[in-house]
């Protein structure tokens, strides 16, 4: 006789805000796709996220362009969408290219705008006020100072470079991060979606892992699924978020297997290093995290528990 599938769901920081609504899905026998979908397109709503959705920063020149990407662990089908604009939910997309464009996975800029319209998605404002007034406020001086203080030097030296192309470029009138959402539903299926608005000031068009398969996003059923926040750059030069389901199979645990994916990043050269951190969780329910970075959390919620819980990311 098998053994009951607990649903658990989990988020990398400030995902928590969409937990509940996906339980709610996995509670009811929603699969894990339906459940990343609706967390993550919570996070997108949150106006006061400024690094996912409505309210992102936005780029170079002042325009937010958005990712996202979402992976079947059953069937190992995806889709992913990348330098998005005029959409508040990127991961509806990118959810509509893994079901309705299955001869493709991922689609960017106007490509990808175009397809929304076709099947319907819901065009939106994603540029606030707030936002707005933090991409500027961002680049004072005494920012420069604090990013290098929290960040490290390579925030600063991004900043600095940031601040001279704009004086080339006419632009428009907390940390940062990603959004990661992994879940396990009643059936036994893992997905994973992530979202993001991607480096404030990025130059126009640059993509991040978010919307790279095996970068910031893998999943597969029989091993597991990991996603990544940060320093994407990074994840994609050591495709790390599928490095993490490879030290799964060479025996590591779910939180040894995150450090083990960072520790592959740690001799890349790259004079614009910030923290990298990644999150995984396994067919048999089972969770952890790492990070480059010290007091890093996670948050979790299973099909029992009232509410989410938050737990500490190891540290390498």
């Amino acid at each position: 006789m098998s053994r009951a599938i607990t649903p658990v769901i989990l988020a990398s920081e400030r995902g928590e805000v969409g937990l509940a609504a996906g339980m709610d899905l996995l509670r009811g026998g929603a699969s894990a796709m339906d459940a990343v979908e609706a967390a993550v397109r919570t996070v997108e709503a949150n106006e006061a996220d400024h690094y996912v959705g409505v309210g992102g920063l936005p780029n170079l020149l002042g325009e937010v362009e958005l990712d996202a990407s979402i992976m079947d662990g059953a069937t190992r089908r995806a889709g992913a969408v990348a330098a998005v604009t005029g959409f508040p939910h990127p991961i509806t997309i990118a959810r509509a290219v893994c079901d309705q464009l299955p001869q493709h996975l991922l689609l960017v800029g106007a490509g990808a705008e175009r397809f929304a319209d076709e099947v319907g998605i819901e065009r939106g404002p994603t540029l606030t006020d707030e936002a707005r007034q933090l991409w500027q406020d961002g680049l004072e001086p005494g920012a420069l100072a604090q990013a290098q203080a929290k960040h490290g030097a390579g925030e600063a030296i991004y900043r600095q470079q940031v601040i001279e192309r704009l004086a080339a470029m006419t632009p428009h009138g907390g940390p940062w991060g990603t959004v990661n959402v992994l879940a396990l539903d009643a059936a036994g299926n893992l997905a994973v979606a992530v979202s993001t608005s991607g480096y404030p000031w990025k130059y126009p068009g640059r993509v991040g892992d978010s919307a790279l398969i095996g970068a910031g996003n893998y999943c597969d059923n029989r091993v597991g699924g990991a996603a990544c926040t940060g320093r994407g750059e990074l994840a994609i030069r050591a495709n790390t978020a599928r490095s993490v389901l490879l030290a799964l199979q060479a025996g590591h645990d779910p939180a040894g297997a995150c450090a083990a994916a960072l520790a592959e990043t740690a001799d890349l050269p790259d004079e614009f290093r910030s923290p990298l951190q990644a999150l995984c969780l396994t067919p048999d329910g089972s969770h952890g995290g790492a990070s480059t970075r010290p007091g890093a959390t996670y948050s979790v919620m299973t099909a029992s528990d009232d509410t989410y819980r938050i737990e500490e990311r190891r540290q390498i």
